[in-house]
């Protein structure tokens, strides 16, 4: 197996890895910030423990994809790839501060006699780091993640073209969810987000089974 063809199937799965494990957590800690005045579901602590661990998956496989990533991206434009892994690297690390808002979460709610309205802020702590790195890094680092494939002709035009497009319309949604034209986790804000979730699972597919398009040695044909 060549070396591309080995950083292809290792981002395959990494990428394959932050839906899954994204998903998992989200799915998991979400009961936890929805409690009113405080009260702990049954068992909610548990699934955010739980949840949060699936979270700290997220950001090894986040930052892994800009260090699986960079040595192809690079050909392409040292700048761009190190654009792509430093933005993954932020992209992680605000998802490693909405984990700590959720550990603090579950400690506060099983303390007695924790500070009045001290749970309302890590909530919205959590929100704010959910908006500004799972949307809007993770928006721009996928628009540009796309716009080297396209430009680069690394993947088929059309995944290429799906990045091009979700990254920009997850941002616009973030911007507006932050002026309040809708809330995050609603209908439209799902919508905004499809296309993203759509280029990555489309984008691991093919890494994993065909690696990156390549060009004829004096050639601009792809094969």
């Amino acid at each position: 197996m060549s070396p591309d063809r080995r950083t292809a199937v290792a981002a395959g799965l990494l990428f394959l890895l932050t839906e899954v494990s994204a998903i998992a957590g989200a799915v998991l800690y979400r009961p936890l910030l929805g409690a009113a005045d405080g009260a702990l579901p049954q068992g909610a602590d548990t699934r955010a423990l739980l949840g949060a661990l699936c979270e700290v998956v997220l950001v090894v496989a986040v930052a892994g994809t800009g260090a699986a990533l960079f040595p192809v991206l690079r050909r392409h434009g040292e700048g761009l790839a190190l654009g792509y892994a430093f933005g993954r690297l932020l992209e992680a690390a605000l998802i490693a501060l909405g984990i700590v808002s959720v550990l603090a979460l579950v400690t506060l709610r099983r303390t007695a006699g924790a500070p009045d309205g001290a749970d309302t802020a890590l909530v919205a702590l959590h929100d704010w780091t959910f908006l500004l790195g799972p949307n809007i890094a993770l928006g721009l680092n996928t628009a540009l993640l796309a716009y080297v494939t396209y430009r680069a002709r690394l993947v088929p035009r059309p995944i290429a073209l799906l990045g091009l497009i979700g990254g920009p319309l997850i941002c616009a949604s973030a911007v507006a969810v932050t002026f309040g034209a809708y809330d995050q986790l609603s209908p439209a804000g799902a919508a905004a987000a499809l296309p993203v979730l759509a280029w990555e699972l489309a984008l691991a597919t093919r890494l994993l089974a065909k690696g990156f398009t390549t060009q004829r040695p004096g050639s601009g044909t792809a094969y």
